[in-house]
């Protein structure tokens, strides 16, 4: 859904979870490059973006782009570098170009940002900024396995390393995508759901659970969300119960919690809840 709608995912869980299988079979499945940025306390914004360097054989200037210009980017532990670092990525992910030395470099299409991040309570770790935050379509968070999926990973490590399986795989061509997207621009939104979406939004800006309600740009990734999630069960119209299911994972990481609601024990998806509980569904 993410790499039809263009938008950029958030992946939050413990190291083994997986993540960086996530974005290689992503980016094989768009038979597009892949890139992966390992996020450091003393990661630079040049070693994202790329930077200017000199060359003696011709006394001269030339751009070196940086690991950003691939289709899929794995910004793996995003949330270990320093807000000046990780705000290298906010051109990118929104004007899908980088400038440097004042001249736009534009990146490939499609291009998508797979960041994973460890949870906030982990030592070293930095609090993402909210307009960086505001810029991931979804955000995922992946728990530990149940005794039989974690049985089942382990069989599929008896049949050969999971990265080695992914390389056999079926690249989506360029039709695909495009016919994807086709589809989902062709799903009609009756303005009744509309303004359900535009509730949600409101109400999260009013939630005594929340300092920090759902932006504009939030509201506008989850009308297009329903939309693909419409497309994807073969419908041509959007629902309100499309729109309910994906609030968490489009929300969550754009709203902050009040420290009372912290120390109730409430988190994000708790304060979602209540925010659609008090909401009147159109029918």
């Amino acid at each position: 859904m993410a790499l039809a709608l263009r938008g950029h995912v958030l992946i939050e869980g413990v190291p083994g979870t997986a993540k960086t299988l996530l974005a290689r079979t992503a980016a094989r499945l768009i038979g597009g490059s892949f890139k992966r940025i390992q996020f450091t306390p003393d990661l630079m914004p040049s070693d994202i973006v790329g930077t200017s360097i000199f060359e003696i054989a011709t006394s001269s200037f030339r751009i070196r782009l940086g690991p950003v210009f691939a289709n899929v980017v794995l910004a793996d532990e995003v949330n270990r570098a320093p807000a000046k670092t990780q705000a290298a990525l906010l051109e990118a992910m929104e004007e899908r170009q980088v400038t440097l030395e004042g001249e736009p470099h534009p990146l490939p299409d499609p291009f998508i940002v797979i960041a994973t991040q460890n949870p906030v309570e982990y030592e070293g770790t930095y609090p993402l900024p909210e307009a960086e935050l505001d810029r991931f379509l979804f955000k995922a968070v992946v728990a530990y396995p149940q005794q039989p999926e974690e049985a089942a990973i382990l069989r599929r490590h008896d049949k050969g390393r999971p990265l080695d399986l992914v390389e056999t795989l079926d690249a989506l061509g360029p039709t695909d995508l495009a016919t994807s997207r086709e589809e989902i621009e062709n799903v009609t939104v009756e303005d009744s759901v509309v303004g359900y979406i535009v509730r949600i939004v409101e109400e999260t800006r009013r939630s005594g659970d929340l300092v920090l309600g759902a932006s504009p740009r939030a509201g506008v990734h989850l009308f297009h969300a329903a939309k693909a999630a419409a497309a994807l069960e073969g419908r041509d119209f959007v629902t309100p119960d499309d729109v309910k299911s994906l609030v968490p994972p489009t929300l969550r990481h754009r709203v902050v919690l009040k420290a009372e609601a912290e120390i109730e024990g409430v988190d994000a998806d708790a304060a979602l809840r209540r925010v659609l509980a008090r909401l009147d569904v159109p029918r």
